[in-house]
């Protein structure tokens, strides 16, 4: 088989998918608007990430197993998603601005969480942490939008800034000098959810929560918790 060029093998992470629906007219004129005055592809990335931080808020009670609530086009709606949705909104944007884009998937240990969070999981090891990969200035640069501005400031952790050019992913201390967060397992990149992979993954590190006469992911504003 011949070796594709590098802008072909890039082709494939500027295009719509399943969950990745860069051409939902929503997310197109979303996209548009946010990077209206950005002069680069650095720029739009940034300025993307920034809106899909603030303007979503983070909530891990908004997970409910439907492929539906997974399209970046819905999270875009609901305007709240947990980290996973949050990714897959801001790869939707930066494919309708152009910028290749693909999911990066890792195990991680989170000190952060609320109360009733930790005695609903019975762990602190959150399993398939979602964070965005954008293609700029030639290489692969991470951004995690996961938690909003206010979110961060409730729970004393720095907001996680992103510059385009440097990695953006969680502070391993709070500002009083606590673990934040740890990263455990790398699952890998892909151009799309790998959506059974992960339903499989919750499902296998926390049986509790699923299956017949099971409690199930409950509601709830996560903010006001913290």
């Amino acid at each position: 088989m011949p070796q594709l060029r590098p802008e072909e093998n890039l082709r494939i992470f500027l295009q719509p998918t399943r969950f990745i629906d860069c051409d939902a007219p929503a997310i197109i004129e979303f996209a548009g608007s946010v990077t209206r005055n950005a002069a680069s592809d650095k720029d739009k990335a940034v300025a993307l990430y920034y809106a899909v931080r603030d303007r979503v808020r983070y909530s891990p009670y908004s997970l409910v197993f439907d492929p539906d609530h997974f399209r970046a086009s819905w999270v875009l709606e609901q305007r709240v998603g947990f980290c996973v949705q949050k990714s897959i909104l801001l790869a939707a944007a930066a494919r309708a601005a152009e910028i290749p884009s693909r999911l990066g998937f890792a195990d991680v240990r989170n000190h952060l969480a609320t109360e009733r969070l930790l005695a609903l999981m019975r762990t602190d090891e959150f399993v398939f942490h979602c964070y965005t990969e954008l293609h700029l200035g030639g290489r692969w640069v991470k951004a995690t939008p996961a938690f909003n501005r206010s979110l961060c400031e409730r729970f004393r952790v720095r907001p996680l800034e992103f510059d385009g050019k440097s990695d953006s992913i969680f502070h391993p201390l709070d500002l009083s000098g606590q673990k934040h967060m740890e990263y455990l397992r790398d699952h890998g990149s892909f151009a799309d959810l790998p959506y059974d992979r992960m339903v499989e993954s919750f499902c296998r590190a926390y049986p509790h929560l699923f299956g017949e006469g099971r409690p199930g992911w409950p509601g709830g504003e996560f903010e006001q918790e913290v």
